[in-house]
């Protein structure tokens, strides 16, 4: 029996038996993160670099990509190490590290993914407020309580479970760090203060799911009133990205994080953060770039020339 006091590193899951299919894991780890660095920094280059794209919308967007890629740059490199030295380790405090800002990056994504359903609500039910209720002021106190409660929420956590008793080993059934996994060993007594602090989380992120689809009824039942076949597709056609987006998100992680703790199949544990920590920060940029004539004309016209000649950006205010 040992407590967290007397433990110095975890031991993380390891993705495969075998060297080769490590590797392979390795390459395919790598893929997908050159994948999500790519599109983000394009993402990210696009709204910094076209005046055009300075409005509510794309302002999210850009904070959205930045969430992708730092929840993928937390968990993911510690994994590629990993596979490719064959070995487990983690320290304790770079455990610790992985939990505070895994949890800061998908917390202010799923806030922020909140708050572009209701810069969706206002742009199609809403149209002639959507200037006051999204002006630069707002949405920049949005996106600050977004960064600042995740934080918070963090923090919260990190300080809570590692002050716990760790009774059972040091080996963390996932390939990276997170809470439920680390819950697993503490004493069967000592997590309960935890678990609440879960619950209540989830009761948050719940609140959360509903304001999203309470927003989504409003915003379907706008559009269906809408006469024209035209004026239909173009407003499904703004809505569908993000729509997508949350569903992927919300799908995998309420999967991962609401199941009981007593049910585990390594596998299907392994599939699941898999879905939800990696595959969405490369698919992110894809949906929206592709879903969005805005983005590539701005990409075409501006970034790539920028990149290929050197040529700077002209940044500007939002608007």
């Amino acid at each position: 029996m040992s407590n967290s006091s007397s433990i110095s590193h975890f031991l993380l899951l390891a993705l495969a038996d075998t060297q080769q299919l490590q590797l392979l894991h390795f390459c395919l780890f790598l893929a997908i993160s050159l994948a999500a660095l790519l599109g983000n920094g394009l993402i990210i280059s696009a709204v910094a670099c076209s005046h055009h794209l300075h409005t509510p919308m794309f302002f999210f967007l850009l904070n959205l990509a930045l969430t992708d890629l730092g929840s993928i740059c937390t968990t993911v490199p510690k994994a590629m190490h990993n596979s490719l030295w064959d070995t487990r380790n983690i320290s304790y405090a770079g455990c610790a590290a992985q939990v505070f800002f895994f949890l800061i990056f998908i917390s202010a994504e799923y806030f922020l993914l909140t708050i572009m359903s209701y810069d969706r609500y206002v742009s199609i039910c809403k149209p002639l407020h959507y200037g006051t209720l999204l002006g630069s002021r707002a949405c920049a106190h949005m996106a600050a309580a977004a960064w600042a409660s995740a934080f918070l929420f963090s923090l919260l956590h990190l300080a809570t479970t590692f002050s716990l008793p760790l009774c059972h080993g040091n080996a963390l059934g996932q390939f990276f760090c997170e809470i439920p996994q680390i819950l697993k060993l503490s004493c069967s007594n000592s997590y309960t203060r935890e678990l609440g602090l879960l619950v209540g989380s989830a009761l948050l992120f719940l609140g959360c799911f509903v304001f999203i689809v309470f927003s989504y009824v409003q915003i379907f039942r706008a559009v269906l009133r809408i006469p024209s076949e035209q004026g239909r597709h173009k407003a499904f056609s703004t809505c569908l990205p993000h729509l997508a987006v949350v569903s992927l998100f919300i799908s995998t992680s309420f999967l991962t994080y609401l199941k009981p703790l007593s049910v585990s199949f390594p596998s299907l544990d392994l599939s699941l953060s898999v879905l939800y920590s990696v595959v969405p920060p490369a698919l992110n940029p894809l949906i929206y770039s592709l879903r969005n004539q805005d983005i590539k004309d701005t990409l075409k016209k501006k970034v790539f020339p920028a990149l290929l000649f050197k040529w700077p950006c002209r940044r500007t205010s939002l608007h």
